[in-house]
């Protein structure tokens, strides 16, 4: 079974679709009362009404750009059919939100074809407190029920806890981990994590990284060294390098995307703790403003409530 045919059928149950609706829970209620409060004493959309909307997404942490986009899309589509009654606004904003991700080169992750590589090396990067750790044991979780072999490289070795929870992780859930004493050269662990895997037939390498948003330069060049070390055994590898983003944070999860994708080729976003935050609106921003395929959400604290991003289910369960 493909990775993407094993996540797919996860999520096609009611209880990875209750999750996902119970992760945006928060994020549902403040943005629809936010709407609420915006229509009041009006019948009909017009120029206040969009105002409004407009400090609502803005406020739900869209972003500005993607925000500005929204309302002139809806503002195009009420001059075009004339009368726009508010009550067809939650509708109008649904399928302009959905048209928005869906035009953008951002794919989801039923077109990623997972196993053209072996070992797929992921390298996987982002700032402490994001849910980074918990990010790759859950992966780890999905990719070995997926029937993958999987080792994990605790490469962030300036955090004693960064080394230790990896390796929870890996008893947790049954894969490899391999570690080096604190302090050690991250390079020299990615090193030996990809030469692990390949001497061990391995279907599936993830390394962690530190979680310091130090000055960029010095981020590039850390994450350099880790690659070109890596390309020592893999040519291409890392295939994936996925920044994992805190929602919670809102826009502060964009400045921190728009740090690291300057500092490396990201290719793929994980965005944690949705359930946490009404701040979901943040995902939406990102996927438009960046381009990068969001492949990973966090609805939950269980182990498998690390979901895969589909456009349209995330806005349908927003809306619904």
């Amino acid at each position: 079974m493909g990775l993407f045919d094993f996540f797919k059928k996860k999520q096609e149950t009611p209880e990875a679709q209750e999750a996902l609706d119970k992760g945006l829970e928060k994020t549902k209620d403040g943005f629809f009362s936010k709407i609420t409060k915006a229509v009041v004493g009006k019948s009909t959309i017009d120029d206040d009404v969009l105002d409004n909307l407009e400090e609502v997404l803005v406020t739900s942490d869209v972003g500005v750009q993607t925000t500005l986009k929204i309302v002139d899309r809806i503002q195009k589509r009420v001059a075009r059919d004339k009368y726009v009654s508010t009550d067809e606004l939650n509708g109008l904003l649904k399928d302009e939100i959905q048209d928005l991700l869906a035009e953008n080169n951002s794919s989801d992750f039923e077109h990623f074809e997972y196993g053209n590589q072996k070992p797929y090396v992921i390298m996987v990067v982002g700032v402490n407190g994001v849910g980074k750790t918990t990010t790759i044991g859950k992966l780890a979780h999905q990719l070995k029920e997926a029937g993958n072999k999987v080792v994990l490289g605790a490469a962030d070795t300036f955090r004693a806890a960064a080394v230790d929870q990896i390796q929870l992780w890996g008893e947790r859930v049954g894969v490899r981990v391999v570690a080096q004493p604190m302090g050690s050269d991250p390079a020299s662990v990615a090193f030996d994590t990809v030469k692990s895997a390949v001497a061990n037939g391995d279907d599936v390498a993830i390394i962690d990284t530190a979680g310091r948003l130090h000055n960029k330069v010095g981020l590039m060049n850390e994450l350099s060294k880790i690659k070109m070390v890596m390309q020592k055994v893999i040519p291409d590898a890392p295939h994936e390098i996925l920044l994992v983003l805190d929602a919670s944070t809102g826009q502060n999860a964009i400045e921190q995307c728009t740090q690291f994708t300057q500092a490396t080729d990201v290719n793929a976003l994980a965005l944690t703790k949705l359930d946490g935050t009404a701040k979901g609106g943040v995902v939406i921003g990102i996927s438009d403003q960046f381009k990068i395929p969001v492949k990973y959400i966090g609805v939950g604290e269980k182990i498998g409530d690390l979901q895969l991003f589909n456009k349209k289910d995330f806005v349908d369960s927003l809306f619904k």
